[in-house]
């Protein structure tokens, strides 16, 4: 029997019907992952909020607590055993601040609008590097820098600068024990629309076997009392590149330095003008 006499007839818009079930079950999940990350943001924003308020109190009175007993002419071995206690409370104290700090801005990197514009390398490194100067203040610091000119960056100029600014301030934490401090940027286009940046230092530099790890949120690969931070900071440097399609890589040595490379996209021949 053929289509068009009596009997079956062939099934139309089936297709379409099981394709318009589908865009509406995407758009839930859409709409799902919307609040889920609103909810996200709101719970983040007000644990970060709520915290500080104690946090400040528990800094703040334990510093007191401490100067109060210090005043004692001679206070017996009890009064120093509180003494380092309440040392260990205002540091942990002081160290949780700085963790609740480094969630509120991996948070606001991530929302943050990107204001994407041609960025001159030079220009961006140099304004990290000003933001820096208290941590080079009296040290003996040998720069290489990009110099004017070359191929601009498509990028945020202000989320840019942050990422240098930490990887420079890395650079010059990391060689704080070198009688002298070399850090060196270079930039090379390596292929077609992005540019290969590569931050050198002749640090203390960390087991290559680890490297996987330096990214994680609160991360540490050298201890407290050796160098300073909370282990944000990369995370950050991470966020930052991964909002700009952008690699970062980390490759380093025990006492042989560090090497950061960034593969960052140009801005479009267009844009430039």
């Amino acid at each position: 029997m053929r289509p068009g006499q009596d009997g079956e007839r062939p099934a139309h818009g089936g297709a379409p019907a099981a394709g318009g079930a589908l865009a509406q079950q995407l758009a839930q999940a859409q709409r799902r992952l919307a609040d889920l990350e609103a909810a996200h943001e709101r719970f983040l924003r007000r644990v970060v909020h709520d915290l500080r308020a104690p946090l400040r109190h528990a800094t703040s009175y334990a510093q007191l607590a401490s100067e109060l007993l210090r005043e004692l002419a001679e206070p017996p071995e009890q009064v120093r055993e509180a003494l380092d206690c309440l040392d260990t409370l205002e540091r942990s104290a002081r160290r949780m601040a700085q963790m609740l700090e480094g969630l509120r801005a991996l948070n606001e990197i991530a929302r943050a609008p990107l204001q994407l514009q041609p960025v001159e390398l030079h220009a961006a490194v140099r304004a990290a590097r000003a933001e820096l100067e208290l941590l080079e203040a009296g040290r003996e610091v040998a720069w290489s820098l990009p110099q004017d000119g070359g191929p601009a960056l498509q990028a945020d100029p202000a989320q840019l600068r942050q990422l240098l600014a930490q990887l420079l301030g890395n650079a010059l934490k990391f060689t704080r024990a070198r009688p002298q401090a070399r850090i060196a940027v270079r930039a090379t286009e390596e292929a077609p629309g992005r540019l290969r940046i590569t931050l050198q230092d002749n640090g203390v530099g960390f087991d290559a076997a680890r490297a996987g790890e330096v990214f994680g949120m609160f991360e540490r690969l050298h201890r407290e009392s050796e160098f300073e931070g909370v282990g944000a900071g990369l995370a950050l440097c991470e966020a930052i590149a991964a909002r700009h399609g952008a690699g970062l890589r980390i490759t380093a040595e025990p006492d042989a330095g560090c090497t950061v490379t960034l593969d960052w996209p140009l801005a479009l021949p267009a844009e430039t003008h």
